[in-house]
């Protein structure tokens, strides 16, 4: 079959064909997440749907729709547009500076009315899809030139700035690592990445002194030294590792986690509910949790390997990284074993910015599996 042939069966493929396509075992561990946020919200709110589970169960239903419509598009749209939406994603980005919303001392977020949104969350999954664009028809010589990783570079370094300056350091690093992964993918000389470390040791001093905030200082040295000052810049971390701990083996059961439920943890429904989840279900809640966040790596790599076109494999490996991205940056955060940042814990964390940017990317990488099989071409693009 010829690639013309390919593409335009791309374009006549029937929804029963798309749907006999999709991915049930993508999909169904993703739905058991999303409801063990809900099992875990309900708690949050002491035994409430109000005020976070109701308010999640909303966000879901919208962040299905948008994972629908997205996984049973046309796979050319996303390619054709893949500029556009990082380009809208990015003006979000840039008018959280002029007319955001300040919360929790930072601005972050664009009031919408019926919602609050947080472009940093948005522009990951947006960032992924102009990657992939970018890379998918390079060739292995084009991608040995270090002149063709300049505009992938741009595509980082505009969002990381802003963001950066918001101030929100934890998701300007999230999608630092996530395009660097995807630069190792695509398959960039290994030695650049050498240099870029070097030269990254090198701007400590002026990163500490000159760009960081005095609270992103505290917290790093919080870090290092837990018992420095408990009661302050120390005492989210500690009361996280005493609710996690005191969970042992099966936890102290639903509704019934101390730390939690009398207001001792901070954030305990979005940064820190896994911690919550931990005091509640014990080590073994929390191992199913990870459990299933691993599967769903492995799955979204299977899906990445068995794509025979380039922008599918790209958007399901980018989109991989930006997930395990997620999950252990925040897993580590509330375990001590990372300093603590602003990152949600993906599918789970209250927040309709989070959830919805997740979804649609795996509504992206159901898209490019429904469409594994076709050999798409650049022309017209």
């Amino acid at each position: 079959m010829s690639t013309t042939t390919r593409v335009s069966n791309a374009n006549m493929m029937t929804f029963c064909e798309k749907l006999s396509r999709f991915s049930w075992v993508l999909f169904i561990p993703m739905c058991v997440v999303l409801i063990l946020s809900l099992v875990v919200l309900f708690s949050a709110g002491g035994g409430s749907w109000h005020p976070f589970a109701m308010s999640q169960l909303l966000k879901i239903m919208l962040g299905m729709f948008i994972f629908f419509l997205v996984a049973f598009s046309n796979i050319k749209f996303w390619i054709k547009t893949a500029y556009f939406w990082y380009a809208i994603a990015l003006i979000l980005v840039l008018l959280v500076t002029f007319v955001g919303n300040v919360g929790m001392g930072a601005q972050r977020w664009l009031s919408l009315g019926f919602i609050n949104l947080q472009p940093s969350e948005i522009i990951k999954p947006m960032l992924v899809l102009a990657l992939a664009r970018y890379f998918a028809w390079k060739n292995s010589v084009e991608l040995l030139q270090i002149k063709n990783y300049m505009v992938p570079t741009l595509l980082l370094l505009f969002p990381f700035g802003l963001i950066c300056a918001q101030p929100d350091l934890g998701t300007g690093v999230s999608l630092g690592l996530i395009t660097l992964g995807m630069f190792y993918i695509v398959g960039a000389n290994k030695k650049w990445f050498l240099i870029a470390f070097v030269l990254g040791l090198l701007s400590l001093p002026a990163v500490w002194y000159g760009a960081m905030h005095d609270y992103q200082r505290d917290r790093i040295i919080t870090f290092l030294n837990p018992d420095k000052d408990s009661q302050g810049a120390g005492y989210q971390i500690n009361q996280a590792k005493i609710a996690f701990g005191s969970g042992g083996i099966i936890g102290k059961g639903y509704l019934s986690g101390t730390q939690s439920q009398q207001s001792f943890l901070p954030e305990k429904q979005t940064d820190f509910i896994f911690t919550m989840l931990g005091e509640e279900f014990g080590f073994i809640g929390a191992f199913i949790l990870l459990t299933i966040y691993t599967f769903i790596v492995a799955i979204l790599f299977w899906c990445a390997k068995t794509c025979r076109n380039r922008f599918g494999q790209l958007v399901c490996f980018g989109f991989m990284l930006n997930f395990f991205v997620y999950y252990f940056i925040n897993i580590s955060m509330v375990l001590g074993l990372a300093p603590t940042v602003g990152v949600p814990l993906p599918l789970m964390s209250f927040g309709g910015s989070s959830l919805i940017s997740l979804l649609f990317g795996f509504g992206l990488c159901q898209n490019a599996h429904i469409y594994k099989d076709q050999q798409l071409s650049s022309k017209g693009f």
